[in-house]
């Protein structure tokens, strides 16, 4: 029997070819889309689950009171670890320092080549389950060794054995090959470390990190831990609240220092803070995924609903004679959920073809490297429930309705759909459309977000600006080296600093100045600079004078941004003194905020004063505008190799680092712009089949109209008005709801838009100018008919 239904089901679709190309299709797309962002959504919520110790991993935090504000930052002082294992050992499986990630330099012979990587102290490749292709994780613990991915293996090795062989570091130090390990998936917090280096020899690389007076004063490091089996996570991190308070001087303890542990489950989707409190992050953009791939689902099953009962009437003989002739309803039930699952199960062929297509430009777009797991079990049950689900919501109210039909009034003649047939299906489209109308113009509220924090005042000239990693032979001859470029006619002018212009590595405490609250404890962005840095930048000097070389004072003078003297309380701050660690500084100028770090917070108040070249690791060079980039390139890398033998020469625009801060609102809204162009052509599908069958359902009543004298023009609006009021309805659904949740994702930035009344009007006009294009066609080919072919029937 049930073979039965699906051959009858399946001789049902051959034979309405325009209806099941037009179910087909749209639920293909929306499965497609639902397959996509199930893949994303998989992808967010599994990151970091490569390690084994996934749930029992941490790194620690800390929450602080700066600038009257409580902060939450991931750096610590290098003593954290060490006072964390000596006071709650037994809590710890392990509990390991380390650096930031960053480029070195590895050399084999006159080979070279630059690689990310992050000093860690020798329990690291265990916490993390590395998974060892040669040596045992234990290798870290000799303060001369090195660990390599295999791709930073091959790369330095190619297929040589590089088990135990010598590589030299950075220049400075020779180092012993004592593990390669398989590089971490795309996922994962620690993907881009190709090489791993002991935590020893970066201290034996900064060696005042053992000098230090106060080494609980410094935050320049990170600490991440594994928690004992029978540890509890909240328990323990209410343990070492007050390891650092307990450990900092009395003049630091204003900072209201509170530590704690932040779990690697929330490292991806939980990473915001505000006011010491943790406020979600990327899991709310889980979320509403979530629920567009729903939602556009649901919008291909609604069509799959309108256009079943839309042709109700022509299935009414057939359902009043399989009822006469024995059939009972829960037999026509099945044969209608058959010819659901045939459609479902086309869509999804046709729908894993799409995908294959869209994956590589989606993993694009999306920043992902994600696969079709094909030889995955959990995928095809996954599969087969996705099908079944679609399946059972898109041929449930078909099902029940068409089987519902009394034959006696079918096969008399005198059955209609009723005044109200029509209600549920109108209910259907405005759903559609409303669901359409919000993802638009959620996509036009991106894309002005991003605009606007694009256009905001930078406070300085990014054009032409180039970053270089600042080598010891530059630094030695800076004069020389600049000297040298200025000849070629490549460069304008070049700096030495310690942050990029793009970030804020350095932030200092211990400032007063007079009229400062004794109780108030700050924290300044302080960047130490070369004298060339302003005029390089070409940043803007809003009173006083930049550095220069001209006054021995300037060692101890500070060029301040506007926030800074606001909040300093200083109307003219030039001239006045700002002491620092009880050392006076003298104020010499007040520049325009530098928009170094998020676009759309605002600029904090920052600092910035005269350190040697040497000290400074980041250079930054403006080319020259009247020579061509390349050539500019071309001279700056010849000068380079002259001085410089053995790092390769690299750089980064500064436009293109600063393009890089709206990276995951660009993909946002090029997400959300795919979604919404699928969403309202999945509606539109619908809304064409749908056209066509109220125009050859309402065939003689446009051919008697047309012998009555009707225009093209009135039959057109007679066919159309119907569909255009079910979509302004749409809008006005659409906006309330549009508005309420843009507002609340507008909330998560300080620097934000005002939702304007004009993105409203535009959505709607688009929404109803493609409504019209959809329906017009039939429209318009119906009110052309010939009324004489149209009538000849009666």
């Amino acid at each position: 029997m049930i073979r039965n239904y699906f051959k009858i089901a399946f001789r049902s679709l051959v034979r309405s070819k325009g209806y099941s190309a037009i179910n087909v299709g749209g639920l293909a797309v929306g499965m497609a889309v639902a397959m996509l962002i199930g893949l994303w959504v998989h992808d967010e919520l599994t990151f970091n689950r490569y390690h084994q110790n996934y749930d029992r991993i941490v790194q620690v935090m800390q929450h602080a009171n700066f600038n009257g504000k409580i902060s939450t930052q991931v750096s610590n002082p290098a003593a954290m670890g060490p006072e964390i294992r000596a006071r709650y050992g037994s809590d710890f499986k392990h509990v390991i320092q380390a650096s930031w990630q960053g480029e070195h330099m590895i050399s084999v012979g006159d080979k070279h080549l630059m690689q990310e990587g992050m000093f860690f102290e020798p329990g690291a490749p265990d916490m993390l389950s590395l998974k060892m292709l040669k040596g045992t994780r234990v290798g870290l613990k000799d303060a001369h060794s090195i660990f390599l991915s295999a791709s930073a293996a091959e790369a330095i090795f190619g297929k040589e054995d590089p088990l135990y062989k010598t590589i030299r570091l950075d220049k400075l130090h020779e180092v012993k090959v004592t593990g390669v390990y398989e590089d971490l998936p795309e996922n994962t917090t620690f993907r881009a470390v190709k090489i791993m280096m002991p935590w020893d020899l970066w201290v034996v690389q900064n060696p005042w990190v053992k000098t230090m007076s106060s080494p609980w004063s410094s935050n320049f490091s990170q600490t991440f831990a594994q928690l004992a089996d029978n540890a509890d996570l909240s328990r323990v991190s209410a343990k070492i609240k007050n390891v650092k308070r307990d450990n900092v001087g009395e003049s630091e303890k204003k900072y209201q220092w509170v530590v704690f542990l932040h779990p690697m489950s929330k490292w991806k989707l939980y990473s915001e803070f505000k006011d010491g409190i943790n406020t979600g992050g990327s899991i709310r953009y889980v979320k509403l995924f979530s629920l567009i791939g729903l939602f556009v689902l649901l919008l291909a099953c609604i069509n799959f609903m309108n256009l079943s009962t839309a042709r109700s009437e022509k299935r009414a003989k057939e359902v009043g004679i399989r009822k006469t002739v024995g059939s009972f309803r829960w037999q026509l039930i099945g044969r209608f959920f058959a010819e659901s699952y045939v459609i479902v199960l086309l869509a999804f062929i046709l729908s894993l073809l799409l995908v294959i297509i869209l994956l590589p430009l989606f993993n694009e777009i999306a920043g992902k490297k994600m696969e079709l797991p094909w030889q995955h079990p959990f995928f095809w049950l996954i599969s087969l429930a996705f099908m079944w689900i679609t399946g059972l919501l898109a041929g449930s109210y078909p099902a029940f309705y068409l089987s519902s039909f009394q034959p006696l009034k079918v096969l008399k003649g005198t059955f209609k759909a009723g005044r109200f047939a029509s209600v549920p299906r109108r209910v259907l489209v405005v759903v559609q459309f409303t669901v359409s109308v919000v993802l638009v113009i959620g996509t036009l509220i991106v894309y002005q977000q991003i605009r606007y924090a694009k256009n905001r005042p930078i406070g300085y000239n990014r054009s032409g600006l180039i970053n270089l990693s600042m080598q010891e032979e530059i630094g030695r001859h800076f004069d020389a080296v600049r000297t040298e470029l200025l000849q070629t006619g490549a460069i304008e002018s070049m700096a030495a600093t310690y942050s990029p212009l793009t970030s804020a590595w350095n932030t200092n405490g211990g400032f007063e100045w007079e009229g400062k609250d004794p109780n108030l404890a700050v924290d300044f962005p302080n960047s130490g600079v070369s004298y060339e840095y302003g005029k390089t930048i070409q940043w803007k000097i809003k009173a006083g004078r930049d550095f220069s070389k001209e006054f021995a004072t300037d060692s101890a003078a500070f060029v301040i941004n506007q926030s800074a003297a606001d909040f300093l309380g200083m109307k003219d701050p030039v001239g006045k003194t700002l002491r620092w660690n009880n050392q006076p500084y003298t104020i010499i100028g007040v520049v325009s905020d530098l928009l170094q770090e998020s676009p759309f917070f605002p600029v904090r108040p920052s600092l910035y004063h005269i350190r040697d070249y040497a000290d400074l690791p980041n250079l930054l060079i403006r080319l020259n505008p009247d020579r061509s980039v390349t050539e500019s390139i071309s001279s700056i890398e010849s000068v380079w190799k002259k001085h410089i033998k053995e790092a390769p020469f690299g750089y980064t625009f500064v436009d293109e680092a600063f393009g890089d801060k709206f990276r995951g609102e660009e993909r946002i809204g090029k997400l959300s712009s795919w979604f919404a162009v699928l969403a309202i052509f999945i509606s539109c599908l619908g809304l064409f089949g749908m056209a066509s069958f109220v125009a050859e359902q309402r065939t003689k009543e446009i051919g008697i109209r047309k012998v009555l004298g009707a225009s093209v023009a009135n039959l057109w609006r007679l066919l159309s008005g119907e569909f255009v009021l079910l979509v302004l309805l749409s809008c006005i659904i659409a906006v309330p709801i549009a508005w309420y949740y843009l507002n609340d994702w507008l909330a998560n930035y300080d620097y934000r838009i005002s939702i304007s009344w004009v993105v409203f009007v535009l959505a709607a006009v688009a929404a109803l100018l493609i409504t019209l294009a959809t329906v017009s066609w039939q429209a318009i080919r119906a009110a052309l008919a010939n009324p004489v072919k149209s009538l000849r029937t009666e």
